[in-house]
């Protein structure tokens, strides 16, 4: 006999009627909630989607972090990240259907069934937010921060315009794509942001290498002291590890895609990460070895600084950074609109609404703004921050959750593979952020707010 059963048989006939009406209610959230109310995805709108939140403005800052590296230990980093994030991805899209007739939709969903509800909200939600609100701030920065080297250099006699209302500028565009319902309905602007992200990096290793190697280039550590190369690695691992973030989605695009048992999601989702996964790998390796061949340990924080001329192809580069980061920036606030809706609805009890909707984007659009306005060096804070959070959901996190739930042979190659992926996670969680606060205190003696 079933609860329900029983529960009518006490005479409490108006349970039935609850339990019917609760998962009506259920159906209409899931039904309106971003993640969950469209699954048409086909794979190459995973594999733009995954293009676009993996590939960030920090390609950018490549060539700089294998210069802090040097040769070896940079090409070394840069290979073993591309393979292991791969693994880590595929892991993931694997544990998206085990369950026969279940799919985890969300990060923490997988999280809770491997280490169970609770435990599994506290270990995956944090760290999940923290990326994502994280990467969303620095994309503030970075795109006020590429509209301001647009217009000074497609206006170099204009007056100079704060950094400030720049920032101010690019969010005004996030005020209206924010209300875009789901992860489909920002299909266009993925595909758009995926195209320019293969444009200015193309962009920055072609430049360089018309350039040349510079004069009396020099492949050695810049820093003077032995404690300045150390911290200068560390930080430079966290670049690294910031350019491989797009685990955090990864289920929630996923997620968009149909599946039936004949033809499981994880099909299509492979598919369109591997093109992904190639991309990237077009994108990365160029400008970070190009780069670093062409100007040595003199090479910017971002390469177009260095390339400098010929100034209309480095104006063009900077707005395709621009319409890049507009489409990043929406990959990865979806999942936390839709964090933020299922509490307000399930838990606070809310109407799913279009108002609601509307003053919680806007509230989440106006924060990352204001956070971006008043620290611009956002980017120490996220080598600081993102350590604790981009290695352990990127690199590791999926490994003890496949070693939970899948449970391989002892001392198996599935063993020690994850385990290997864990202690390599591990390092980089602990190292980058000590690069990443010396960043923060370097930057905070000259820092005047909202200059």
């Amino acid at each position: 006999m079933t609860s329900l059963e029983f529960e009518s048989s006490n005479g409490h006939t108006s349970t039935p009627h609850k339990k019917i009406e609760k998962t009506e209610r259920e159906k209409r959230i899931e039904e309106w909630l971003p993640i969950t109310s469209n699954r048409n995805g086909k794979w190459w709108y995973s594999a733009f989607h995954n293009v676009t939140a993996m590939v960030g403005a920090g390609v950018l800052g490549l060539p700089y972090a294998v210069s802090e590296l040097g040769w070896g230990p940079g090409v070394t980093v840069l290979i073993l990240s591309w393979i292991i994030t791969l693994y880590t991805l595929w892991q993931m899209v694997e544990m998206h259907e085990m369950v026969p007739g279940k799919r985890f939709d969300r990060y923490h969903e997988l999280g809770q069934y491997a280490f169970g509800e609770k435990l599994g909200l506290y270990i995956v939600v944090p760290q999940q937010l923290v990326v994502e609100i994280g990467v969303n701030i620095v994309y503030m920065v970075t795109g006020g921060t590429s509209l301001q080297k647009f217009h000074d250099t497609v206006c170099s006699n204009c007056k100079k315009i704060k950094l400030t209302f720049f920032i101010m500028i690019f969010a005004s565009v996030h005020f209206v794509l924010s209300h875009l319902p789901d992860f489909n309905s920002i299909t266009g602007v993925s595909l758009a942001a995926a195209v320019m992200s293969l444009s200015y990096s193309t962009i920055a290793w072609a430049a360089s290498l018309h350039k040349g190697v510079q004069e009396n280039v020099q492949y050695g550590y810049k820093a003077k002291s032995t404690s300045g190369t150390v911290f200068n690695f560390f930080n430079a691992l966290g670049t690294v590890a910031f350019a491989y973030a797009g685990h955090n989605v990864v289920l929630e695009i996923q997620a968009t895609i149909p599946s039936t048992p004949e033809k499981p999601s994880k099909i299509p989702m492979w598919r369109g990460v591997v093109v992904a996964y190639i991309i990237v790998a077009i994108c990365y390796f160029p400008v970070a070895l190009i780069g670093y061949w062409m100007f040595g340990n003199e090479v910017d924080s971002d390469i177009l600084i260095s390339l400098q001329k010929p100034s209309w192809l480095i104006a063009m580069a900077n707005l395709f950074v621009v319409i890049h980061v507009i489409g990043s920036y929406q990959i990865y606030a979806m999942p936390v609109f839709d964090m933020i809706e299922t509490v307000m609805v399930k838990k606070l009890n809310f109407e799913p609404s279009r108002m609601l909707r509307f003053v919680v984007r806007n509230v989440y659009v106006a924060f990352t703004m204001f956070i971006a306005v008043t620290f611009p060096f956002f980017d120490g804070l996220l080598g600081f921050f993102g350590g604790f959070a981009f290695a352990p959901t990127t690199y590791f996190l999926p490994c003890i959750m496949w070693l939970a739930i899948h449970k391989p042979r002892r001392f198996s190659l599935s063993w020690f593979t994850n385990w290997i992926c864990i202690v390599l996670g591990l390092c980089l969680m602990i190292l980058s952020p000590i690069g990443g606060l010396r960043t923060i205190i370097i930057k905070a003696k000259t820092y005047k707010f909202y200059s």
